[in-house]
């Protein structure tokens, strides 16, 4: 398409595309018309003549054009035709013959042809303004100086694919691509831009074939349909999806949510009943529609006729033959027998169905309307330079006798990428009431964390629950965050929650079962001591070292009290207490008992003849002075233990992660030990005099029931060290209570319950008679002798 003019834009439009290509020969059988590309071309012209009927543009200049013919894979040859001058001559006025070069061109629609082109192009600086290439890769100014778009490049339509899968949480999604740099470069710019997005991953990523490869095609649609992943990204063009459609169609895999590129999101070929079930609720990029008032009646004026002797009549003749099926000239012999019709150059437009006169939906034509304007406002801006300021070598302007296409350049610079935009279409509805689940993993809950598949993409992952003390309290936590020291994970893992306490208290059962213990030892104490002061005239009281009784007794008392010491919550005073009351009431107790046995023996050795001498060492104050000088050597230990090494409390997390056991600890194990030790050995010393006297002469021997009460005593104590050590926390505490109340009972059962019982229940029994049984009368008169008992 040629149209003289002062000054000359090229123009590249698919007017024919090909079914197959083997070589560069071709014949009338093998082409195809594309109404759209031819459209395209018309748009360009009506852009021009628009321009030329404007006098406040190009004054007093008049564009011309020649437009080329890409036919799919020619475009580099007429780009390189229009740019040298070679093309066929035209008349432009009466001086002149041939047309000049071309200023400046519009097209390409394709990436890989633009690529090529501008490649060539911009070694000589021509621009080229192209309305469809998307490629991000032309965006490159050191590459490709001299390329310009009307439309935005893949990087703003992959910004907008990543925007709606993060939209819809869409995190695994497929790709196809078309085998050519427009494919190849977006899928690589979706990749790099998704890994940095962290929106999601690709389950797959297959090229389709420009061949109708059927085996091909069918391997890429049985990936779909094993794949999980819902969601279809497809930056490829029509015809790729005319052939890939007629295999999904033929393996029926729908629920399907496919993403369009700009390149076949409004085709109608696609818009029909039958791939409405596979293809329907679609989300597509489209690029930008606009108006273009008078276009319409333009395209009306296009008729055969009027265009004879022309050089543009044979793409009229073929878009008049492609709309209304007919022939101007039949093809072959028998053509018109056969049924077919004669065009007649008088067909009516506007009675026909055709979208070549659809003006609601002008995207990639808007495009070129834009792209022949800006060509226009760069050269009215050049020829508008004032001499002297211009911005040539010194300061020169440009003429239109002698421009320069590389001059047309400079003033078209600011009109390139920073402009480009992206628009996405608002119609969206899909084939169910909730937008598809397309997910390789589904989301972790709070609580746990995601652990990635070993050889899988990120998207893929498992929920591992977090470790106890650790929490996540958002969805897809990557870890889990630890608790601070005094607090612990909930059950479910999704926040922290203060650690329980434990200590023995007196509101739990064992606490309470332990207090009510203590108490009761110490009301049997009271009870025992009222009873022995009621009958302290009797004699099995007064044969029985009544006033050593009554010191056991309180004793007794005090280790029973001080076990309520080890029961709540521990403190500075309670740790540094408990051990020293319990040490001293014990020594105490053991003391008197020790006394008790040393008298029982020296009243032994007494009674054999001439021995009664020895008597004198056990009185009253002897008594006294041992219990409290073996009484004070334990006070001693206890001082020096508080004094060098105090027990104090402490927040124990040793034994359970989940809770603070509120402790005592001993401090010095020295000087536990020396404790423990003390009282073991006493007990021990006070065993082994018993022991030695148990066969005395009497009735009611009370070695015997020292001896017992020793034993007991010792077995307590013995299985107390063991149970101790291994006892955690608060238990630790309820086997030295349950040792102190179960030798305390022990004592006090083995010691005064036969009196006891002889005292109340068997009365007749408490006399010097019956006590005095086999015995002889020294031995009874020592024992009630008011001045070695009382």
């Amino acid at each position: 398409m040629h149209k003289a003019g002062d000054a000359i834009l090229g123009g590249l439009f698919q007017i024919h595309f090909f079914s197959v290509f083997p070589d560069l020969s071709f014949t009338s059988e093998d082409d195809l018309f594309d109404v759209l590309g031819f459209r395209q071309a018309q748009t360009m012209a009506f852009a021009i003549d628009e321009i030329n009927r404007n006098h406040n543009l190009l004054p007093n200049v008049t564009l011309g054009y020649s437009a080329y013919d890409n036919c799919n894979i020619l475009g580099f040859r007429a780009a390189l035709s229009l740019s040298n001058g070679q093309e066929e001559q035209v008349k432009l006025n009466e001086t002149c013959v041939g047309i000049p070069p071309v200023l400046g061109i519009v097209g390409d629609s394709s990436s890989t042809r633009c690529l090529a082109i501008s490649s060539v192009l911009g070694l000589y600086r021509v621009p080229m303004v192209s309305y469809f290439a998307t490629c991000s890769c032309l965006s490159d100014r050191q590459k490709f100086p001299s390329f310009f778009r009307t439309i935005p490049s893949d990087a703003f339509q992959v910004r907008a694919v990543i925007q709606i899968l993060k939209h819809f949480s869409w995190t695994w999604a497929g790709l196809l691509i078309s085998d050519d740099d427009y494919g190849l470069y977006a899928a690589r710019s979706f990749q790099s831009d998704l890994a940095q997005s962290g929106g999601g991953c690709l389950a797959y990523l297959e090229v389709l074939p420009w061949s109708k490869d059927t085996a091909e095609l069918r391997r890429i649609v049985k990936v779909m349909k094993k794949s999980a992943a819902c969601v279809v990204i497809v930056f490829a063009h029509e015809s790729h999806m005319i052939d890939l459609m007629e295999e999904v169609m033929r393996h029926n895999v729908t629920g399907l949510q496919w993403i369009a590129s700009e390149a076949w999101t409004s085709a109608t070929v696609l818009q029909t009943p039958d791939l409405m079930p596979y293809l329907g609720g679609t989300l597509g990029i489209a690029i930008r529609r606009g108006e273009i008032p008078g276009l319409r009646d333009f395209l009306l004026q296009i008729r055969p006729e009027l265009r004879l002797n022309n050089s543009n009549e044979n793409n009229v003749v073929r878009f008049w033959e492609y709309t209304f099926q007919c022939r101007f000239a039949p093809p072959s012999p028998g053509w018109l027998e056969a049924g077919g019709a004669l065009c007649t150059g008088q067909e009516d437009l506007e009675n026909v169905d055709t979208e070549f006169l659809d003006i609601s939906n002008l995207r990639s034509e808007y495009n070129v309307y834009k792209a022949v304007y800006a060509l226009a406002y760069a050269l009215d801006d050049l020829l508008q330079c004032e001499s002297g300021r211009g911005p040539f070598s010194e300061h020169s302007c440009g003429s239109l006798q002698r421009l320069e296409p590389w001059q047309l350049k400079g003033f078209y610079l600011p009109l390139g990428d920073s402009r480009e935009v992206y628009i996405l279409k608002k119609d969206l509805y899909f084939s169910s009431p909730q937008p598809p689940r397309s997910v390789c993993s589904e989301s972790c809950p709070p609580g746990t964390r995601m652990a990635r598949k070993k050889g899988e993409p990120v998207c893929c992952f498992d929920c591992i629950p977090c470790s106890e003390g650790k929490i996540s309290n958002d969805t897809d936590s990557t870890e889990c965050t630890s608790c601070p020291d005094d607090f612990w994970s909930s059950p479910q893992r999704d926040h922290c929650v203060p650690k329980k306490t434990e200590f023995l208290s007196y509101h739990e059962p064992l606490g309470i079962c332990l207090t009510a213990t203590s108490l009761l030892g110490t009301f049997i104490c009271a009870v025992v001591l009222g009873i022995f002061i009621y009958h302290h005239n009797t004699p099995i009281v007064r044969a029985n070292n009544s006033e050593l009784s009554f010191q056991l007794l309180m004793s007794l008392k005090l280790c029973f009290l001080c076990s309520l010491l080890f029961i709540g919550r521990p403190t500075l005073w309670t740790c540094q207490l408990r051990h020293a009351a319990f040490g001293i009431s014990f020594v105490l107790c053991m003391s008197c008992i020790l006394v008790k046995t040393m008298v029982v023996l020296a009243v032994f050795q007494a009674s054999k003849p001439g021995a009664g001498a020895g008597l004198k060492w056990f009185g009253v104050l002897q008594q006294r002075g041992t219990v409290l000088v073996l009484t004070s050597l334990q006070a001693a230990i206890c001082t020096a233990w508080l004094v060098s090494s105090s027990p104090t409390p402490h927040r124990n997390t040793q034994y359970h992660n989940d809770k603070i056991i509120y402790e005592c600890v001993v401090g010095s194990t020295v000087g536990f030990s020396l404790l423990l030790g003390y009282i073991g050995f006493l007990a021990l010393l006070s065993f082994l005099l018993a022991f030695l006297v148990r066969k005395l002469p009497d009735n009611f021997n009370e070695a015997k029931h020292i001896t017992f009460s020793m034993l007991i005593f010792s077995a307590v104590w013995v299985a107390f060290v063991p149970a101790y050590i291994s006892s955690p926390g608060k238990y630790a505490d309820a086997v030295e209570v349950f040792a102190i109340l179960a030798s305390s009972f022990g004592l006090l059962v083995a010691l005064f319950g036969p009196k006891c019982y002889i005292i109340v229940m068997r009365p007749e029994r408490n006399t010097k008679k019956a006590i005095m049984g086999r015995g002889t009368t020294k031995f009874l008169n020592f024992h009630i002798n008011p001045t070695m008992s009382i």
